[in-house]
């Protein structure tokens, strides 16, 4: 006998089209798929949050990473006698493969299939921490950097494809995504405190242990737990477009790392500016020609789509150039321990983890605007007032200036998640996922590129002497950052910008 048909209500909110228990009518062995009873609705419900749990805990522990290090960065430093660029290089190795194979990793979830390309990434993850920890150079941490970025890569994508297509009414899928920025903030309120406890008892190598128990205990879970789910049309690979973006973005890092010490006018800079521009030009045209794009730009006629992503990037780079220059601030001018120093960070993440939830649902009740406005006054105000840093700065001016920047890094994640994941369908939640994961790294390269470069160029002398005032420009540029997220949460979510929603697709 045929299964009564559900509403479209209740099969959006319980009944998942990729779940293989919802899947085939008909298959052999699936039952009758539309007569659960309130257990079974309850198992599913657990079930759910269970994969909600796993996929989280592949953001915590790339959450965890990006903190860790950052604490980690003056004593890699001195033990393996890098500079600023030394140190901007170890950072922005793994986000620039991160940023460039994204997109890529989100489309191949899409074909091959998520639960499976998550296990690889978090599989090359682990043995890329490992292997940073027995770097003998800075060159070999930096190629293990890579391994670690090709790894991350394939996390989040398929983790948030997962996300998406599990949860999917709009109320409870921007909940779920305030969760999913909470566990963030989370990671990153341990970040500091276990890496100045880890930098402290085993050196800079320990920072790098933290990811393992966390992948591999990640990895059975999913493999238990986790059901796999691919898009109903599987897109082709764009090779071509794949090498025009991380050309692009290799370009640009080395040039706004490079010039400082080799000058802005050098023909070797100039080269590289020059081929991050020919890059891009080349990708722009190249993409709108192919049946199955590796970046769809219809999508970015929609202004909260485009808008949510370039908040990304500004907002992502503001927190970037925080992490890089308080860091060094805390412990080389002001001589703190790596725990002292991961302590007096503890403000920022913690006021993040707790505001990241609350942003969600805000999100579910009155939509982006409120909590985008938050954010961008909240790291405009923070970052003008730690351009006034001294030497002798008072702790509560850290601590409140701190937990400021906390609330505005907290706010925006899930309005930037939610607005790029709801400007496309569900067959093409790989690529937007990625797509958003991409803006968020390109925007962490970013902001530990230009900041530091500003930093070194404006260096006379040690690190002690003359950050303060070299690290001035650094801080306005984060407010600029700031602030333009602040009109853009203004202006993406105007009613002429809801309009533009329905163009992509009705291309």
């Amino acid at each position: 006998m045929q299964a009564p048909a559900k509403s479209p209500q209740l099969r959006s909110l319980n009944a998942p089209d990729w779940l293989p228990e919802h899947t085939g009518a008909g298959r052999p062995g699936t039952g009758p798929q539309d007569t659960r009873g309130p257990a079974a609705q309850t198992s599913s419900s657990g079930r759910r949050a269970l994969m909600l749990a796993v996929c989280c805990m592949s953001l915590f522990m790339v959450g965890l990473d990006n903190t860790i290090v950052n604490v980690g960065l003056p004593a890699i430093g001195k033990t393996l006698h890098a500079g600023v660029s030394g140190l901007q290089w170890t950072v922005a190795s793994y986000t620039i493969v991160l940023a460039g194979l994204l997109m890529f990793s989100g489309a191949l979830a899409d074909r091959i299939g998520r639960r499976t390309i998550f296990q690889v990434g978090l599989s090359l993850f682990t043995l890329g921490s490992w292997m940073c920890s027995l770097a003998p150079t800075l060159g070999w941490l930096i190629a293990f950097r890579v391994l670690q970025g090709i790894g991350g890569s394939m996390l989040n994508p398929a983790a948030l494809g997962i996300i998406t297509n599990t949860f999917t009414g709009k109320a409870e899928r921007a909940r779920a995504i305030g969760v999913w920025d909470g566990v963030f903030g989370l990671s990153m309120a341990l970040g500091p405190v276990l890496g100045g406890i880890l930098v402290g008892t085993a050196g800079w190598r320990g920072i790098f242990w933290a990811n393992i128990p966390v992948g591999l205990t990640a990895i059975c879970l999913t493999a238990l737990f986790v059901p796999d789910s691919r898009a109903p049309r599987t897109r082709r690979p764009d090779p071509a477009g794949q090498g025009l973006l991380i050309i692009m973005l290799a370009a640009l890092a080395y040039a706004i790392i490079e010039g400082p010490a080799m000058g802005w006018t050098s023909p070797q800079i100039t080269g590289f500016f020059a081929l991050a521009v020919a890059a891009l030009s080349i990708l722009l045209a190249y993409e709108p020609r192919r049946t199955d794009p590796m970046v769809d730009l219809r999508f970015f006629r929609s202004i909260p789509f485009a808008g949510a992503n370039l908040t990304a990037v500004c907002a992502i780079a503001s927190m970037a150039g925080f992490l890089f220059l308080s860091t060094l601030y805390l412990q080389d001018v002001r001589g703190m321990t790596a725990l002292h120093a991961g302590l007096t960070l503890m403000p920022m993440p913690i006021v993040m983890a707790l505001c990241a939830p609350l942003a969600g649902r805000m999100l579910a009740r009155r939509g982006p605007r409120l909590p985008l406005v938050i954010a961008g006054a909240a790291l405009t105000i923070a970052s003008a007032a730690l351009s006034r840093l001294t030497g002798t700065t008072p702790a509560w001016y850290l601590i409140a200036t701190y937990a400021l920047f906390g609330i505005g890094t907290g706010m925006v994640s899930s309005p930037i998640t939610n607005g790029v994941m709801s400007g496309v369908p569900k067959s093409q939640a790989g690529m937007a996922s990625g797509l958003n994961s991409s803006s968020r790294m390109l925007g962490q390269s970013l902001g530990v590129a230009v900041v530091g470069s500003v930093l070194a160029a404006s260096m006379r002398g040690t690190v002690r002497t003359s950050f303060i005032h070299a690290a001035h420009g650094g801080w306005w540029i984060m407010a600029c950052c700031g602030y333009a997220v602040l009109l853009l949460g203004l202006i993406c979510n105007t009613r002429w910008a809801k309009q533009t929603t329905a163009r992509p697709a009705s291309s």
